[in-house]
């Protein structure tokens, strides 16, 4: 039997646990310290975005967008059904009820063709995730929310350093998420970050991160001492957190440039099937790029999909599905009103999708056994 192949492994770059070292030596090791101010100016940098906070999760991340946006009982929010959890739960907890919508033929994003339907006048915001990376179509989705007057926020936890129409994904709606989970490109185990691109959210952003407090005022010496004065929470990461994280935003270009060749190396070997018409990979529109975070393949249908996992399992390699639906979860069932709507494209993505292995140490020789492991069992 040879070796296993996880789906994925963190990658450490090897600076970690020497920036950790000099954050406990700097004696601050609570949030927003300098390695929290580090990432963030090099974040905000990077995206080109206004402000840039970061977040013990990317699930904080959403809160802080639900509380930042008034989110409130009897409000509803529009979410895709294939997501994870959080993209919707993070609203739900405020009291909004969630209006599902279904995913694109050609991808798993939203499909921007039925969002309109879901509008009414309670209506106050709309979350778009970028699956695997991949763009969602946010030119038509921007046009929409400016003619309904609704927030965009865009769930961009699987987006690091991906684009669109030359823009990074997480600078287009009013507010974004993003995820350094361990499973991500750039990871510190669990964090996030809230990005905010409308500058008039950015004050009171700061306060909900501060626990409600104007404390980020006084530790800049802008005010003489800091009081409550809003709802928030403990939305901040340790100092140590972003610490690991410095060593690996440092690495970005080098982790992005490995993970993007895995990608097109399966791409490369898999041709063959999707010529064939047995399997589909992952679709990437011309105005937007690949970041390498999910290399996916479509089976035909459930039972081949099992099936191969078994083959891969006998072959030592661990592939594995995604999301089912939200709109089709006990919870969601047991506590809002069902929709009528069909969500066929979702329930196919949830029955067919079958995630590779792709991390920074994956080498050339172990894609090409996954490769060769698939097109055996279609062969």
């Amino acid at each position: 039997m040879e070796h296993f192949i996880p789906f994925n492994k963190p990658y450490m770059t090897g600076q970690e646990v020497q920036y950790i070292k000099e954050a406990v030596e700097e004696g601050h090791l609570s949030g927003n310290g300098i390695f929290t101010q580090w990432c963030q100016q090099f974040l905000e940098s990077r995206l080109k975005c206004n402000k840039v906070l970061l977040t013990n999760s990317c699930t904080a991340a959403l809160e802080m967008s639900a509380l930042l946006l008034n989110i409130k009982p009897g409000d509803e929010v529009i979410v895709p059904s294939f997501t994870f959890v959080s993209t919707a739960l993070a609203f739900v907890r405020q009291g909004a009820n969630i209006r599902f919508v279904d995913s694109e033929e050609t991808t798993p994003n939203i499909d921007p063709l039925l969002i309109e339907s879901q509008i009414t006048h309670k209506t106050k915001a709309l979350v778009v995730v970028h699956y695997a990376g991949v763009a969602c179509q946010m030119k038509r989705i921007m046009e929409i929310a400016q003619k309904h007057n609704l927030f965009v926020i865009e769930d961009a936890a699987q987006a690091i350093d991906s684009y669109y129409q030359g823009k990074a994904l997480g600078t287009i709606g009013h507010l974004s998420t993003f995820s350094f989970h361990e499973t991500k490109n750039i990871q510190c185990g669990e964090g996030g970050f809230l990005a905010i691109n409308e500058p008039l959210l950015a004050e009171r952003a700061e306060i909900i991160w501060e626990k409600g407090t104007n404390r980020a005022k006084f530790f800049r010496g802008e005010i003489d001492k800091y009081n409550w004065v809003d709802t928030g929470s403990s939305f901040l990461p340790s100092d140590m957190q972003a610490a690991f994280l410095k060593a690996q935003l440092e690495s970005i270009d080098t982790i992005q440039k490995q993970r993007i060749h895995i990608s097109e190396k399966y791409e490369h070997l898999l041709n063959p099937l999707v010529l064939k018409k047995k399997i589909k990979t992952l679709h990437i529109a011309k105005d937007a790029t690949n970041n390498g975070h999910i290399f996916y393949i479509l089976c035909r249908d459930l039972e081949e999909r099992t099936a191969l996992i078994s083959h891969l399992k006998e072959a030592n390699i661990q592939a594995v599905f995604h999301y089912l639906g939200l709109h089709n979860s006990p919870f969601i069932k047991r506590s809002q009103t069902p929709q009528t709507e069909s969500f066929y494209e979702c329930s196919k993505y949830a029955d067919t999708l079958l995630r590779l292995p792709l991390y920074y140490e994956l080498k050339d020789q172990e894609v090409v056994r996954v490769a060769e492991t698939i097109l055996d069992f279609y062969e």
